[in-house]
C-alpha cells in the first residue's frame, strides 16, 4: 500500500484498492498507512499533512473508535455526518496549517457529496473511502463529487470490487489510478467484451481461450495496485464454521398462491414485455419483489390479497382464519415454519444465541411477532436505528450475561461492519441480488473474538424465484473469483439466457443441484466426496450434497429434520482446514445415531 501511494508501484500512479475480505484488519492496515503518510517521510519529515476518511455514516464513530483505540490520542480528528455547522467545521479544516491544523476528517458519502465545492478548495494529501463499492458507477454524483477533490493518493477498501460486473470494476480502478485502464469505452473494447463471452457456461474453447489472454493482461496490470487475500487466512485463528445452504420447499399454500400469480394474464403479458435485452421494468421489478415475500409467507404480500391486486384476484378465501392481526402462523411457510423448529431446538438444548437476517423490514416484524409468541427476548437492528443506539445493543448482545437470545438484522441497515460474536448461529433468511450483501451479512458471527463453532444457514425456498436469484448470485461470484482471485477453474454452471428463466416454478428437489449437472450424485445419493481441500469459498459442485439428515455436521439441523417436514435438499461445507469439535450429545439415541451416521466432516 506504502509503495503504491508513494508511485512506487506504477510510476505515475499514486492510488491502490485493500481488496482483502473481511475480517483481515483493512481498517488498521488503513490507519497503519495513514499515521505512516501524516508523521513520517523518507526525507524525515510528513510526507502529507492532512488525510480525509470517506465512509458510510454509519461507519464514522466506529473510525474514530478504531483511530483511537490503535493511536490512542496520538491523532486528532474530525468527525462529521451532517450538521448545521458542518460547512464552517470543513472550512477551518480545508484551510488551517501547521503543527496546531487536525489533520485528519472522517466524513459520510452524503455529507462530503452536500459539501463538495468546500471540500475541493485546496489540495489533501490521503483520501481513504471505505465501503469503496459505493463507487461503483462512474456517473453518479458521490463519485464526481470525490473525483473533483485535489488529493493524488487515493486508496480505496472493498472486500467486493466486483459485485455485479467488470464495468464497476472499472469504475474503482479508474477511482484510485484514474487513466491505468484507458477510458470506459477503451476497457469494455479490450476486455469486458472477451472476458465475459468467456464466462458464459455455452462459450466456445476459442472464446474462452481469447477471455484468457485478456484476462491475464488485465490482472497483471490490476494487481500492482491491488492488495487481495482471502479469508481462508481467517481458518488459522477462528473456531470452524460451518455453511449449509437449505432448500426448503413451499406449503401447499404458498404453492397455490405462487402458481396463480406467475400464470396470471397480467404478470405474462408483463413478463412478455421484457425482452431478453431489455432492462426490467418497474412492473416486472415489483412482480419479482411480490413473489420474494411470498416465498417468506404469504402474510408479507396480505395487502395485495385483500385488494384482489393483479395475480390475486381470489387468493383470499385460500387463506385460513386468522384470530388475531398481531399473530403469526408459521404453518403457512415453509421457511418460517423451519425457522420456529430450529429455534425451539437451539433454545431448549444450549445457551447460544443467533442472528436473524432479513432484506426485508417486513420479515422483521414477522420474525417479532414469532419470538413473541413463543417468548423470546430479542434485540432489532434496522434502518431507524440511531447509529448510538447501535453500538449499545451490540455492545449488550454480545455480553456472555445477557439473556437476549436472538438479534434481528437488516442486511442492508447492519450487513456491514457490525461485530456480532455473542451469537454463534445466523440464518439468512432470504438472498439478496447481491452477491456481496449477503456474504457482507453472514460474516457478522464468524469473525476476530468467537470463540465457538459457526453455524451459517441459508434458506431458499426450492425451485422459486429465490433459487432464481441464488444462481445469479453464483454467476457473478465465478466472475469475482476469475477476475480478483484469478480463478482459472472457477466452474460456469449457469449462461445469462438460464438466469432469466424467473418467473417459473420448478417441480424439483433443488433447482439449483439440477443445473449443476452434478456427477457425484446417483439417484439421490452422494456416490463421491467433494476434493479433500474443498472449503466453505469452494464452488457449490465441490460441497457435500444432502437429501437427507445423514452425513449432517450440525446436530441441530439433524434433529429438526423430520420435525419440520419442508426441508428438500442441503449444501454444506466447513470452512477449510478445521475438524469439527465434538457436539455434545442431547439424549442417548442421539448418540446411537451418530454412530450409524458419520459426519463426512471427521479426519
Amino acid at each position: 500500500m506504502y509503495d503504491c501511494v508513494t508511485g512506487v508501484q506504477i510510476p505515475g500512479s499514486f492510488g491502490c484498492i485493500m481488496a482483502d475480505e473481511m475480517g483481515l484488519g483493512k481498517t488498521l492496515q488503513c490507519i497503519t498507512l495513514m499515521w505512516t503518510l501524516l508523521r513520517q517521510g523518507p526525507e524525515c519529515r510528513s510526507t502529507i499533512e492532512k488525510a480525509i476518511i470517506v465512509c458510510p455514516s454509519s461507519l464514522v464513530r466506529n473510525w474514530a473508535n478504531e483511530i483511537q483505540k490503535w493511536l490512542g490520542g496520538r491523532l486528532h480528528s474530525i468527525t462529521m455526518d451532517g450538521g448545521s455547522d458542518a460547512k464552517k467545521k470543513l472550512v477551518q479544516f480545508m484551510h488551517s496549517q501547521g503543527r496546531m491544523a487536525i489533520p485528519l476528517l472522517i466524513i459520510s458519502y452524503e455529507t462530503f457529496r452536500m459539501h463538495a465545492e468546500t471540500l475541493h478548495s485546496s489540495e489533501i494529501g490521503l483520501v481513504l473511502c471505505d465501503e469503496g463499492h459505493r463507487l461503483k458507477n462512474c456517473e453518479n454524483q458521490t463519485y464526481r463529487a470525490l473525483m473533483g477533490l485535489r488529493a493524488k493518493r487515493r486508496v480505496l477498501l472493498s472486500g467486493t470490487p466486483i459485485q455485479n460486473d467488470l464495468t464497476e470494476y472499472f469504475s474503482l480502478i479508474h477511482f484510485v489510478n484514474e487513466g491505468l485502464l484507458g477510458s470506459a469505452q477503451e476497457f469494455r473494447r479490450k476486455f469486458e467484451s472477451y472476458i465475459m463471452k468467456g464466462q458464459d457456461s455455452y462459450a466456445t474453447p476459442l472464446e474462452r481461450q481469447h477471455a484468457q489472454e485478456r484476462l491475464l493482461e488485465l490482472t497483471t496490470l490490476v494487481n500492482k495496485c491491488l492488495i487481495r487475500r482471502t479469508s481462508i487466512l481467517l481458518t488459522k485463528y477462528l473456531p470452524v464454521k460451518f455453511e449449509m445452504i437449505i432448500c426448503c420447499q413451499l406449503t401447499p399454500l404458498q404453492k397455490q398462491l405462487y402458481l396463480n400469480y406467475i400464470n396470471s394474464e397480467g404478470i405474462r403479458q408483463t413478463v412478455a414485455e421484457s425482452g431478453a435485452d431489455v432492462k426490467p421494468s418497474l412492473s416486472t421489478l415489483a412482480s419479482i419483489t411480490t413473489l420474494k415475500k411470498l416465498c417468506n409467507h404469504p402474510d408479507l404480500v396480505l395487502d395485495k390479497i385483500r385488494e384482489r391486486a393483479e395475480g390475486f384476484e381470489n387468493a383470499l378465501q385460500l387463506l385460513p382464519p386468522k384470530q388475531n392481526e398481531n399473530d403469526v402462523q408459521p404453518e403457512l411457510s415453509g421457511k418460517l415454519m423451519l425457522l420456529d423448529c430450529l429455534l425451539a431446538n437451539i433454545k431448549a438444548n444450549s445457551n447460544e444465541k443467533i442472528v436473524l437476517v432479513s432484506n426485508y423490514t417486513q420479515t422483521l416484524d414477522l420474525f417479532e411477532k414469532l419470538s413473541k409468541k413463543r417468548g423470546y427476548l430479542y434485540v432489532r437492528l434496522d434502518g431507524t436505528m440511531t447509529i448510538k443506539k447501535r453500538a449499545k445493543v451490540v455492545d449488550s448482545f454480545n455480553n456472555p450475561e445477557s439473556r437476549e437470545f436472538i438479534f434481528m438484522l437488516s442486511s442492508k441497515a447492519g450487513g456491514c461492519g457490525l461485530n456480532l460474536i455473542g451469537a454463534n448461529r445466523l440464518v439468512m433468511f432470504d438472498p439478496d441480488w447481491n452477491p456481496a450483501n449477503d456474504d457482507q451479512a453472514m460474516a457478522r458471527v464468524w469473525r476476530d473474538g468467537q470463540k465457538k463453532p459457526c453455524y451459517i444457514y441459508r434458506f431458499l425456498t426450492t425451485g422459486t424465484i429465490e433459487e432464481k436469484i441464488f444462481q445469479r448470485q453464483a454467476h457473478k461470484k465465478a466472475l469475482s473469483s476469475t477476475v480478483v482471485d484469478m480463478n482459472e477453474e472457477t466452474a460456469r454452471h449457469f449462461s445469462a439466457s438460464e438466469l432469466k428463466e424467473l418467473f417459473r416454478l420448478e417441480n424439483t428437489e433443488s433447482d439449483t443441484h439440477t443445473r449443476l449437472k452434478c456427477t457425484r450424485c446417483l439417484n439421490k445419493i452422494q456416490v463421491k466426496n467433494p476434493p479433500d481441500d474443498a472449503d466453505c469459498t469452494s464452488d457449490l459442485a465441490h460441497w457435500y450434497h444432502s437429501w437427507d439428515k445423514r452425513g449432517l455436521a450440525d446436530l441441530v439441523l439433524k434433529q429438526i429434520w423430520d420435525m419440520s417436514r419442508f426441508i428438500s435438499f442441503v449444501f454444506h461445507q466447513k470452512s477449510a482446514n478445521q475438524v469439527a469439535k465434538p457436539v455434545p450429545k442431547v439424549e442417548e439415541e442421539q448418540e446411537n445415531e451418530e454412530k450409524e451416521n458419520e459426519s463426512p466432516y471427521e479426519d
